[in-house]
């Protein structure tokens, strides 16, 4: 452990001309430019592995896991999708040692595919409270998710009994914004995604005017917030229902044209 911690301090952070360099000579096989980004970003491992201390694994097993992680994004990234490679990899990073997490914890927990029916049924739920002003029933959720309404009946009863370790990356309530940058990939590359349009969004929202910005936050419920409807949002800002819509719709469109989220459309 004290030599990876060594070793992690050894190598100095990339510049971002440097993380495309290295990216472009690892397309073309290079190993050892593979090596060398894997090293400059040990630190990053080791920052992330210390968030999910005393959730059922020893921090040497955490940065193990979130080793994996690391290699697989050196392997995955594209250079040119515009994105730093430390933002991409800490998401990589943190989706391995939840996946380690939900793998080796002794508490109660769902297994890892069940897990991950239990984060898409848990998205859907946020978008269509938000889209129908209520909390939409189990019939409601498994004609949007697409799933048979006996599993989201026995997910839903299952998640009220799980112990959470900790908000999964792309669980956090922002991906109800599905229609402007929808991406459809397998398994785990898609909760890569998601956190990813979600990290982006959250920078996006935070630059809006107000009261955009409030708005915005309130009717998708960004960060830890419960969605709210266009009345609930309304209220508070002390403005019409029909005022509020007018504030989310320039905001939406606004958002909409940033380059960084055309970017992601485009890449999708």
């Amino acid at each position: 452990m004290q030599l990876l911690l060594r070793e992690a301090g050894r190598y100095p952070l990339l510049k971002p001309s440097e993380e495309i360099e290295l990216a472009k000579r690892i397309e073309r096989g290079d190993l050892a430019a593979k090596e060398r980004m894997i090293n400059s970003n040990l630190r990053l491992v080791v920052a992330n592995a210390r968030r999910y201390q005393g959730q059922g694994l020893a921090l040497g097993d955490l940065i193990q896991e979130g080793m994996l992680g690391l290699i697989r994004a050196v392997e995955k990234f594209d250079w040119r999708k515009g994105f730093r490679f430390s933002t991409y990899a800490t998401l990589w990073i943190r989706q391995a040692i939840q996946r380690g997490l939900e793998n080796t914890s002794r508490t109660i927990r769902l297994p890892v595919h069940v897990a991950q029916r239990s984060r898409k049924v848990g998205r859907i739920e946020r978008e269509l409270t938000t889209r129908l002003g209520h909390e939409p029933s189990d019939e409601e959720i498994a004609s949007a998710a697409d799933l048979p309404l006996e599993d989201v009946i026995e997910i839903r009863k299952a998640d009220r009994a799980v112990v959470s370790l900790d908000k999964p990356v792309g669980d956090d309530g922002d991906t109800a914004f599905g229609d402007l940058l929808a991406i459809e990939t397998p398994a785990v590359d898609e909760e890569v995604h998601e956190a990813l349009k979600s990290e982006t969004l959250l920078n996006a929202i935070a630059e809006l005017p107000e009261p955009e910005r409030d708005v915005i936050e309130m009717r998708f419920g960004a960060g830890d917030r419960e969605p709210q409807t266009l009345s609930q949002a309304g209220r508070k800002l002390g403005v019409s229902t029909e005022r509020a819509r007018q504030i989310e719709e320039r905001a939406l469109k606004r958002l909409s044209q940033r380059p960084e989220l055309v970017a992601l459309r485009e890449a999708a």
